[in-house]
């Protein structure tokens, strides 16, 4: 065989390689904290399925999926199905859930009283004002006895839908990233486990009460539908759901996130 033919066959049989044979970069969307942590206790071990990952991060919840749609991003981490299925109809994004990552077990936090039953009638509690996490929290509050929601509201309740509200709460709706920041300001604030460690919270210590860690809200691995069969995603879910990362989950935050393999 002549060297041209030698080095055309060694081309082909190149070409005819896994996807993930050569170095594969992707890009994943989290936010600040555990999310971005637990994604750089992955990388390492994607690296050695040749996937070179590169975490951007974002400091709220509502770009990370318009960042993923617009081909910014190659998939996120930072949310929970009912918030991605609320964006899904929203915005009519064509993103799907890949996988299961962990539980972050939201928190109500207060700088001015010890337990719920010291909040006092008319005390303030901020909640967060996205669909899903606001309806998230008030779903939290009726749990513990402070309101009632009206009947069939699913995950999604707003204010309007408190029937019974004997402490006479008021409600502030912000930004979920604030919530450690208006803590001064408000009685109690329902927080985001990965806002509130960001914010110099302790999840496990310092909320005075929680969220049962069961439920709809663990988190997930997003990626565009057009990839979600591609080999790179397969890497990524496997590098994800490791040992290794588990060990570093509960290491690393000690019962404030739980994982969800």
């Amino acid at each position: 065989m002549s060297l041209k033919k030698l080095g055309l066959a060694a081309l082909l049989s190149l070409s005819a390689l896994p996807a993930l044979a050569q170095t594969q970069t992707v890009r994943i969307g989290a936010t600040p904290g555990p999310h971005a942590q637990i994604l750089e206790a992955v990388k390492p071990i994607a690296a050695k399925k040749g996937l070179d990952i590169k975490i951007v991060e974002f400091s709220d919840y509502v770009v990370p999926n318009t960042a993923l749609a617009g081909g910014d991003i190659e998939a996120n981490s930072f949310q929970n199905q009912p918030y991605l299925d609320n964006q899904v109809a929203d915005r009519s994004f064509k993103i799907e859930s890949v996988a299961l990552t962990v539980n972050f077990p939201i928190g109500i936090y207060s700088k001015k009283h010890k337990s719920l039953e010291a909040l006092p009638s008319g005390a303030t509690i901020s909640i967060p004002n996205d669909p899903t996490n606001g309806g998230r929290a008030l779903i939290l509050l009726q749990d513990k006895g402070l309101i009632k929601l009206k009947e069939g509201t699913g995950y999604k309740p707003t204010p309007l839908d408190v029937t019974d509200n004997p402490k006479k709460i008021k409600f502030v709706e912000i930004e979920a990233a604030q919530g450690p920041r208006v803590l001064d300001d408000v009685d109690a604030a329902v927080i985001n486990t990965n806002y509130a460690t960001s914010g110099g919270l302790d999840p496990v210590k310092d909320p005075i009460a929680r969220e049962n860690p069961k439920g709809p809200y663990v988190n997930i691995i997003a990626v565009r539908s057009e990839d979600k069969d591609k080999p790179w995603v397969k890497a990524l879910v496997e590098s994800y759901h490791t040992p290794e990362v588990k060990q570093f989950i509960e290491e690393k935050f000690k019962g404030s996130v739980l994982t969800s393999w």
